[in-house]
């Protein structure tokens, strides 16, 4: 198993030009993990492609947080979904080289 990086919330922000109260927003939301050592917050690595994503949607399209919760729930329902048609096109799949 790969060893987890963390990222300082504020070098996040400062990098990307975004507030921390943004970040603890999510956070509250749910919508990002973090993480305190120290009295500093901190986010894994793995989460970085998905904050920018939500940041985006905040900063340059100008959703507010309702509207991003929303798109990030529409967004991990599609996932699911376009996983369960992969795994029933492969099954469907098995029976067609059957016959």
């Amino acid at each position: 198993m790969a060893k987890e990086e963390l990222v300082a919330i504020h070098e996040f922000c400062d990098s990307h030009n975004v507030e921390i109260s943004f970040i603890h927003s999510l956070s509250e939301a749910g919508l990002v993990e973090m993480t305190t050592i120290e009295e500093t917050n901190f986010i894994s690595d793995e989460q970085v492609p998905e904050l920018k994503k939500l940041v985006r949607l905040h900063y340059d399209m100008d959703i507010n947080m309702e509207g991003i919760e929303t798109i990030h729930h529409l967004l991990q329902q599609m996932k699911i979904m376009q996983k369960e048609m992969k795994d029933l096109r492969n099954r469907l799949s098995l029976y067609e080289e059957i016959d």
